[in-house]
């Protein structure tokens, strides 16, 4: 996969990657317009919806309703570093929802990829080019 990273103005930095435009700002204490999310906010909305997608398949393989279903995120920093010392994803059914799918819908949350990735993390290799 490869990604086209540009900077359209202000402080505005964009992906795009095949039919896909990600628009990204700082707010204005940052020095941007506060127009789309910073990047980092997107990448914490991709810990909980990489998690909502499997909850999602769960359900659908099973034929569950996920009317009502919600993930609440919250992040907690560590204020020793500076950086998130931990997520808590809670997901949130509704009462009918049959409770002898509870623990399952933990099971399938904890497969998103994005958490395997941080667990896991990639090398980096950053360069320059000239083209």
């Amino acid at each position: 996969m490869e990604l086209l990273i540009d900077f359209p103005g202000g402080a505005r930095v964009d992906a795009h990657f095949g039919p896909y435009d990600v628009m990204t700002d700082q707010p204005p204490a940052g020095g941007g317009e506060g127009e789309a999310p910073t990047p980092f906010a997107l990448f914490l909305a991709s810990i909980g919806t990489c998690a909502g997608i499997y909850v999602l398949g769960f359900c659908q393989q099973r034929g569950l309703p996920t009317e009502g279903i919600h993930i609440k995120q919250r992040v907690h920093r560590d204020y020793q570093t500076g950086m998130i010392g931990r997520i808590d994803l809670d997901i949130q059914v509704p009462p009918e929802f049959p409770e002898k799918y509870h623990a399952s819908l933990i099971r399938s949350a904890q497969l998103c990829t994005v958490k395997k990735h941080l667990e896991h993390p990639p090398e980096f290799e950053i360069t320059t080019q000239v083209v």
